[in-house]
């Protein structure tokens, strides 16, 4: 308390006649001093969410409790700043499963941020976001997911029970209602997501929550969290490889330097040494990364360079278990179903995306792909003797309206072929089960409270997951699949079927 430390400053007196009545006024005052002191101390606490408070649990009282509540005392958290489209967004929550796993901390689950709302830049052109801008964007994005109620986890879209017995997790929104102390019940579909995201906050605690979780103002400094500053530009961290500190392969040209006036010299480091025991970051509650997101480029990794740990089994493991993770069972559940009652024969899957960014310019490529594979089916239905058309499920960017004129047209015209294709209309009613289900919340930690609980709720939207459904009949495709090349999407697609995750 106050006490110890202000007794100091008391100065003795020469005049001995004021000693008694000192003594006095010191015995009326202690018993209204005792009532008062818990009421003052929580007061203080609820003006006061982030500043350091003795941890209950803590018998000398040098434990520090970082957040409003005593339920995530003892607790060490990691979160990340996702970025760019869905499936740049699912790898890196494998790293950050990886990593979570790897530094014994338990993971925030962030939510499914909308199509490059949040932009990293270019790791090979050393152009990129600082890590304490990408963690303010994403929580300015999921700020404005809560306002206009279309928040949906991450937890909530992709299956993480594979992981489940490996990494610990916590949905954002239970996590930033318990440590910041705020009302996020705004991002809710169903009572137990109300009843764990609650509570009476402020805008100011908004805005420290902002601050604390992106590592501004010198959040390092006060225990709580660690920023990490390293970014893809100088560091590709690594696990067990013996070479940490040592120079990455991939490193700016001398033109790039030149033009760019770059200094940044690329190093590999092992993410144990740097961030695990013995670390400045091991004490702080949070450690709170910028993107995790990596891609081999040029012989090097980006920035996240673990894909094996031999010597390491556990971490082994959690590669293994992370390194595919299916869409919810709703998800599934749905495209297997549009295969079967739908489709109904064997089909091929042709996802050609069209219109976004780099893709707009390599139609003819994306285009020749798919002649290529329908005339190779053609001449395989020939030797065998089976006629019917070709059925084939199509997903594309490109609006059915927009066809005209294009390969897509000529192919809807020609009777060798039975297309089909998925509306967003035609999944709204799994979208409904999948948020009533509430995996992202069920799938980590919550609050004790949540068995007993079930606050009524004002839902947000039904979230928009056509693409994922038309991911999931993709996978069912039993004469094959066509993508685009250098989609995500086609590599997420690729990995599903490359995992038989569709049995029918």
């Amino acid at each position: 308390m106050d006490l110890p430390a202000n007794r100091g400053r008391w100065r003795r007196r020469s005049a001995r006649s004021n000693v008694p009545l000192l003594v006095a006024v010191l015995l009326l005052l202690l018993p209204a001093s005792l009532l008062l002191s818990s009421a003052y101390s929580s007061l203080l606490r609820s003006l006061l969410p982030f500043s350091a408070s003795p941890s209950p649990s803590s018998s000398g009282g040098g434990v520090q409790r970082c957040g409003r509540s005593a339920e995530l005392d003892g607790e060490k958290f990691l979160w990340y700043a996702p970025h760019s489209g869905f499936s740049n967004q699912v790898g890196e929550l494998r790293n950050a499963a990886v990593a979570a796993a790897l530094l014994n901390r338990t993971l925030v689950v962030p939510p499914v941020l909308d199509h490059h709302a949040v932009v990293l830049g270019s790791c090979p052109k050393f152009r990129v976001s600082d890590p304490a801008d990408l963690r303010a964007a994403v929580w300015d994005h999921a700020m404005q997911l809560l306002r206009e109620r279309r928040y949906v986890s991450m937890g909530d879209i992709v299956d993480l029970s594979p992981a489940k017995a490996l990494v610990r997790t916590i949905d954002f929104r239970v996590f930033v209602s318990l440590w910041c102390g705020v009302d996020m019940r705004k991002t809710c579909f169903s009572g137990l997501c109300c009843a764990v995201s609650g509570g009476e906050s402020s805008p100011s605690d908004y805005g420290r929550c902002r601050s604390l979780l992106s590592g501004l103002e010198g959040s390092e400094s006060s225990g709580c969290v660690y920023p990490v500053q390293d970014d893809c530009r100088t560091t590709v961290w690594t696990y067990q490889e013996n070479n940490d500190g040592t120079l990455d392969s991939f490193q700016p040209d001398e033109e790039l330097r030149r033009k760019k006036k770059i200094s940044y010299v690329r190093k590999r480091k092992d993410l144990y040494k740097g961030l695990g025991p013995g670390s400045k970051a091991e004490d702080a509650t949070l450690l709170a990364f910028g993107t995790l997101f990596s891609g081999p480029y040029k012989g090097s990794e980006s920035y996240f360079d673990i894909h094996e740990s031999p010597k390491d089994h556990r971490i082994q493991t959690v590669l293994e278990k992370t390194e595919f993770l299916p869409f919810a069972p709703e998800i599934m559940a749905a495209g297997k179903e549009f295969a079967k009652s739908t489709i109904k024969e064997p089909f091929l899957c042709a996802q050609l995306r069209l219109l976004d960014g780099q893709f707009k310019n390599h139609w003819k490529s994306t285009f020749s792909a798919l002649k290529d594979k329908l005339k190779a089916l053609e001449m395989e239905m020939k030797r065998n003797k089976s006629g019917g058309p070709i059925h084939m499920f199509i997903m594309t960017d490109l609006p059915p309206a927009n066809w005209t004129k294009t390969y897509l047209a000529d192919i809807a015209e020609d009777e060798k072929y039975e297309l089909y294709t998925l509306k967003e209309n035609e999944v709204l009613q799994t979208a409904e089960k999948l948020m009533a289900a509430e995996h992202g919340l069920r799938s980590g930690f919550f609050p004790k409270i949540a068995e007993s609980s079930n606050e009524d709720c004002h839902p947000v939207q039904l979230p928009e997951i056509l693409l994922y459904v038309e991911e999931s009949v993709c996978s069912c495709a039993s004469l094959g699949f066509v993508g685009t090349a250098g989609s995500t999407i086609a590599g997420s697609i690729e990995t599903m079927r490359m995992n038989n995750v569709c049995k029918l």
